[in-house]
């Protein structure tokens, strides 16, 4: 071995030799040979397998490891990146090989890291990590699009996505067509030949509908049109989103993927060319990027989502059917439930009915102000996917620049509230609201 600028570096046979004593069988000797070249080139080395299973992926898929062999990912907390020499620096401006890096606004090991894993997860061939889940819908859109054309798209969506879509994109000349995303009639009769993409909730916020994503995939693939998916309610657990049709797979990494209400982040996923060749040069451009630091709990994060996922759907099935049919309630809105519309449509898409339930009270803003003020466990906020079991009012929160006419179209009523179910035992969660409905019933 020899040592360069402080770092200890071994020859390509060096680490050949013990990577192909560590190496699954499944890989073949060519990828041998590319893990020792990185590492001699590098310093680090990538752990992969084609052949795990998805939870094996989201602990060990896309880690890189450097010379010092970290068992927890590291983190590459800067902005900017050494060159050897100008004819270096010159050379990766024109283009940057594996592992290369020019500015962390362009790319970062820790953020490449989470990339890779949850790509990985998810099934998609790229992706791109970025500051927000808005940072995503925005980049995912704005980046593709440009004046005269044109996008379909479901109406009901979070409020943030529907001024993207209704301010932002018209603003700049692009013609936005509303339908209802449950009615693939209404699909069929908006989407025209000049189509660009379409674009929907697989679940939506906070209504909880359900969208046939591979029907409507169908239809905008019949005219060359993108599908763009935002999967958050979803959640990379319980769905193939790519797998239905969708083309690209938007997440908001801030919910279910960090979890436990720490960060803000998103992710884009899709093709090699659409993320490569599309949204890369916007997003470097804007400055939409994820910071390392982010990054690196979102890796941590993706280790145990899974676990929390499945638990979390399991208590919110359980919350339910409990609740359905209580007095107080005017309806439950959960896809796991019989009593949903689109219930048969969500368990063949879906592995569970998710994380989220949609609850409408009888007697209006006031009732359901009076049920949440009286709530001891579950807390009131307007994120969801969190570790803690979160519940808002959609109408006078997340969705309040809308008009009561809009809302009403939405069925985002006045007794509307949203309720993301968390880890507390669904025990304790019943008998809180079951209090709150209690309170909400006084007048």
């Amino acid at each position: 071995m020899n040592r360069i600028a402080g770092h200890v570096k071994h020859t390509a046979k060096e680490v050949a030799d013990v990577r192909l004593a560590r190496t699954p069988p499944t890989l073949s000797l060519t990828e041998v040979l590319h893990l020792a070249t990185m590492r001699k080139e590098t310093g680090m080395t990538r752990v992969n397998n084609p052949n795990w299973k998805p939870r094996t992926r989201a602990v060990h898929g896309g880690t890189k490891r450097s010379q010092y062999g970290e068992v927890s990912e590291a983190i590459f907390l800067t902005q900017g990146f050494v060159y050897d020499s100008a004819e270096a620096a010159e050379a990766r401006f024109v283009e940057t090989g594996p592992d290369e890096y020019i500015y962390a606004r362009y790319g970062n090991p820790t953020v490449a890291m989470f990339e890779e894993r949850i790509s990985g997860l998810e099934g998609a061939e790229a992706a791109f990590a970025t500051a927000s889940g808005m940072a995503a819908v925005n980049g995912a859109l704005v980046s593709m699009l440009r004046a005269g054309d044109h996008v379909v798209s479901a109406r009901a969506l979070f409020g943030s996505c529907l001024y993207i879509l209704e301010e932002v994109l018209t603003r700049y000349g692009v013609t936005v067509s509303f339908v209802d995303g449950t009615d693939l009639a209404a699909w069929q009769a908006a989407i025209r030949p000049d189509t660009k993409a379409v674009f929907f909730e697989s679940i939506s916020n906070p209504t909880l509908e359900v969208i046939d994503i591979a029907a409507v995939s169908k239809l905008a693939h019949a005219v060359g049109a993108l599908v763009i998916v935002d999967n958050v309610f979803a959640t990379p657990v319980f769905q193939d989103t790519l797998g239905l049709g969708a083309d690209v797979v938007i997440y908001s990494a801030t919910k279910h993927i960090d979890g436990q209400g720490r960060c803000l982040g998103g992710v884009i996923l899709g093709s090699h060319d659409y993320i490569n060749k599309t949204v890369i040069p916007y997003m470097k451009h804007t400055g939409g990027a994820m910071s390392p630091f982010t990054a690196w709990v979102m890796l941590k994060s993706l280790e145990t989502m899974d676990l929390r996922c499945r638990a979390q759907a399991e208590s919110a099935l359980r919350i339910a059917t409990a609740l359905e049919g209580q007095p107080g309630l005017a309806r439950v809105i959960y896809p796991g439930l019989a009593s949903h519309p689109q219930h048969g449509l969500a368990m063949a898409q879906m592995e569970k009915g998710g994380t989220m339930i949609a609850m409408e009270i009888a007697g209006g803003q006031a009732a359901a102000f009076r049920c949440l003020n009286a709530l001891e466990t579950i807390i009131i906020s307007n994120n969801l996917g969190d570790a803690k079991s979160i519940i808002t009012h959609p109408a006078t929160t997340t969705h309040q620049r809308l008009s009561d006419a809009q809302k009403a179209t939405l069925g985002i009523t006045p007794g509307l509230v949203r309720l993301s179910v968390g880890l507390e035992d669904p025990d304790d969660l019943i008998a809180d609201l079951l209090s709150g409905l209690a309170a909400a019933a006084l007048a």
